[in-house]
């Protein structure tokens, strides 16, 4: 392991800390992560942790990444946060504003006569990653109530400094930032419904969950839920997600920049995807032994 390489598993005498076989196994999926690390011609990033058994596994999870589109989780959450508290009606009528900002979605699309409730903004935020959806909400919480939410959750290197495609604040050097821990940690607040009602909680997921194109998606089955946001810019691929595994649910925060090649860096996510699903399905239908007893 290079001294580059921060790479964060617990050992065995944590409390808590997997025994044995599970263990082994949980030292086998390090070993495939760090043989992605190796070969990307790119910086990696990563958190993932086991939401039943409370292990993490990390790779630099200090070190601020761009967060290209990812960072719309945040503006999601504080939009379901100022909902509850009664400030915004998530089923209120929006007519969104001209011209609308371009590169991706489909709002960009339509015409001046639209209109569209919060909660079907914020799908088209999450779905379609729809940058004028995403500004137009924006707009309506406020970005440094977004940046307050995240103070509260002690998420201090998270931030959100401009709009999508605010080109000349990127040049300024006002990017969207985070850390792969600390998305993760913005992730299981959000699936935890920390300050959200049971049923609030529930629609925030729903949202999240919409289906959406993404490489962290391809390795795993089409019924599973997975709540997640990717985020691409040119040199950086980012994804940070919770996947709802039945008896072993698990979030994670994928981050790259610096790629040489843009699909480098999705392959990247793919391949670690694919390792982190193959690794908690076994934990989630085997016993303690490694048994998997299926029907036949």
């Amino acid at each position: 392991m290079t001294a580059a390489l921060s790479l964060l598993v617990a050992g065995l005498a944590v409390p808590g800390a997997p025994a044995g076989k599970q263990a082994a196994l949980w030292d086998k999926l390090r070993s495939r992560i760090e043989t992605v690390d190796r070969g990307l011609d790119g910086v990696l990033g990563l958190s993932v942790k086991d939401l039943k058994g409370g292990m993490t596994l990390e790779i630099r999870p200090q070190e601020p990444f761009p967060q290209a589109s990812s960072i719309k989780l945040a503006v999601l959450y504080e939009l379901f946060r100022q909902a509850e508290e009664g400030r915004v009606d998530l089923r209120e009528l929006t007519r969104p504003p001209l011209p609308r900002v371009r590169g991706g979605g489909v709002l960009q699309e339509l015409g001046d006569r639209l209109s569209l409730t919060w909660r079907d903004l914020a799908v088209l935020m999450m779905g379609w990653s729809d940058n004028a959806a995403t500004n137009v909400l924006i707009d309506r919480v406020g970005m440094e109530a977004v940046n307050r939410r995240l103070d509260s959750l002690g998420l201090r290197a998270t931030r959100l400094r401009r709009k999508m495609m605010d080109l000349e604040a990127a040049r300024r050097g006002d990017e969207n930032v985070s850390t792969p821990a600390e998305m993760r940690q913005l992730a299981e607040a959000m699936y935890a419904g920390a300050g959200l009602s049971k049923e609030r909680v529930k629609d925030l997921l729903a949202v999240m969950a919409v289906p959406k194109d993404s490489p962290f998606r391809v390795p795993l089955p089409e019924d599973l839920v997975v709540a997640d946001k990717p985020g691409s810019l040119e040199a950086v691929r980012c994804v940070t997600a919770i996947v709802d595994l039945p008896g072993r649910p698990y979030a994670v925060s994928i981050m790259t920049t610096y790629l040489r090649h843009d699909a480098d860096g999705e392959a990247a996510i793919k391949q670690i995807s694919s390792a982190l699903y193959e690794t908690f399905d076994r934990l989630a239908r085997s016993s303690d032994l490694g048994r998997v007893i299926s029907e036949k």
